[in-house]
């Protein structure tokens, strides 16, 4: 797919890749040898019927492929941008043996992006009302996804989302160069036209709580998707320093509140000249690229190899050709100060790899004596996030496990509660973007069954 140049769009925050033309997904599409038994679609969370949707794009009929996308996803022109296909559905392409799998990420892309684009998307049809009302805790993937398939199934549905727009981690976390904002808009409009009525600004478990949407608002059932917002911090000294950020709070300034378009946006900016992010993963990398953007140099401190890397390889390739320095083998141990309190410098130590660990990777171990300080002047820490501990707190009948995460069942997604389920990465940990969308669909199948016995 055409990209733009690497030394331009490290200064714009336009989208990275720029899709396929018509021509070039029929192209594409006509690789696919249509498998009798198609192994793509057991690398698929929610079991997309890939060859279906990629033979419609060879003819030359998106719309029809769009229309067999939609049977099995409520987002994919956000899945086709930001999945993790190359471990999922291309990995298991049969062409994949002896060369390129078929590029089914992007012409799922492409066909999302062609209807859109040329206003030929339709409603799926909803079943008649049952009379049942459902409420969701979380305007993201998992929240979308659950929104759609519970509105179809012909149930009253309304979201609760605790911040001022919504989309989630679509909205706050992936950047514009991922994934522009305009596509997540459009999508939770398609969800409002099904009849889903969305709350913003509400935080459950301070306006309301869980028992208090079942038994006074009138909820038949709950689905709770609020994911994975907490960030965790390597409790190292210096973190409470002037400059250094969770990469939550450095992506959602960026992301949602634009602080990058100042004073357009009356977000402060982050005005750094030598942005550090700690960790290896996808969020890191989306870390480290929106510094260059805001002007800044940028490095990532990895503890592992590059090829240890749990982030994906093409958004690794793209830090790479975008100018990320990339300081692999070296873990922070200490955030230094200036006189005024704000970051001047991190000292970092060098490690060299040792046992295998339960990760199945190599264990990284300290190197004595190789301390070295990296000088700047702001510090993003990504090591991971977990739920926030909110909605449990103001619920003791929910059960949650010593990571913090909800507690189900793992066949029905059902919580401790009768009638309340949960997905996403407040059940996982912080997860994919299409995991969540599996595990939605996985607890409607079950929320339509609980609600068709009462």
């Amino acid at each position: 797919m055409p990209e733009q140049d690497p030394k331009r769009r490290a200064t714009n925050f336009e989208e990275v890749a720029c899709g396929f033309s018509l021509e070039q997904a029929m192209d594409e599409a006509s690789r696919c040898l249509q498998c009798p038994k198609p192994r793509c679609v057991s690398g698929c969370p929610v079991n997309i019927n890939i060859p279906a949707f990629v033979q419609e794009i060879a003819k030359g009929d998106t719309k029809s492929a769009a229309e067999k996308l939609k049977l099995q996803t409520a987002l994919p022109a956000v899945c086709g941008r930001v999945c993790p296909q190359e471990l999922q559905c291309e990995s298991k392409c049969v062409l994949a043996i002896k060369g390129k799998s078929v590029a089914i990420g992007a012409l799922e892309r492409f066909a999302a992006d062609y209807v859109r684009n040329n206003n030929l998307e339709e409603l799926p049809k909803k079943a008649t009302s049952t009379g049942k009302k459902v409420a969701v805790i979380g305007c993201g993937p998992a929240g979308i996804t659950a929104a759609a398939e519970l509105a179809i199934s012909g149930h009253e549905v309304e979201i609760f989302e605790a911040l001022h727009l919504s989309g989630g981690v679509l909205a706050y976390g992936i950047p514009e160069f991922r994934l522009p904002k305009s596509i997540v808009t459009h999508e939770v409009e398609q969800i409002k036209k099904l009849g889903v009525k969305i709350h913003l600004d509400y935080v459950v478990g301070r306006m309301k709580t869980i028992e208090d949407l079942m038994n006074d608002c009138g909820f038949d059932a709950i689905f709770i998707a609020s994911g994975a917002g907490l960030p965790q911090f390597m409790n190292i000294e210096g973190e409470n320093l002037v400059g250094v950020f969770s990469a939550n709070e450095f992506l959602t300034r960026s992301n949602l509140m634009k602080s990058y378009d100042f004073p357009n946006f009356a977000t402060t900016p982050i005005r750094a000249k030598h942005v550090v992010t700690i960790g290896g993963g996808n969020v890191a990398m989306d870390s480290a690229r929106t510094a260059l953007r805001i002007g800044a140099k940028s490095s990532l401190v990895y503890r592992r190899l590059r090829e240890q890397m749990p982030a994906r390889a093409e958004e690794v390739h793209h830090a790479e050709q975008e100018g990320v320095n990339f300081e692999m083998l070296t873990n922070p141990k200490r955030i230094l100060s200036d006189e005024n309190g704000k970051v001047r410098a991190i000292e970092c130590v060098c490690m060299e790899l040792g046992e295998v660990d339960a990760s199945g990777r190599q264990s990284p171990v300290e190197v004595k004596g190789s301390e070295f300080e990296i000088e700047c002047d702001a510090v993003v820490v990504s090591i991971g996030n977990k739920p926030n501990p909110l909605i449990a707190m103001t619920c003791k009948s929910l059960k949650t496990t010593k990571y913090g995460t909800i507690e189900v069942d793992e066949n029905t997604l059902q919580t401790s509660m009768e009638g309340v389920y949960a997905g996403g990465d407040v059940v996982s940990g912080a997860a994919t973007v299409i995991s969540a969308m599996g595990q939605a669909k996985k607890a409607c199948a079950s929320i339509n069954n609980y609600l068709a016995s009462k």
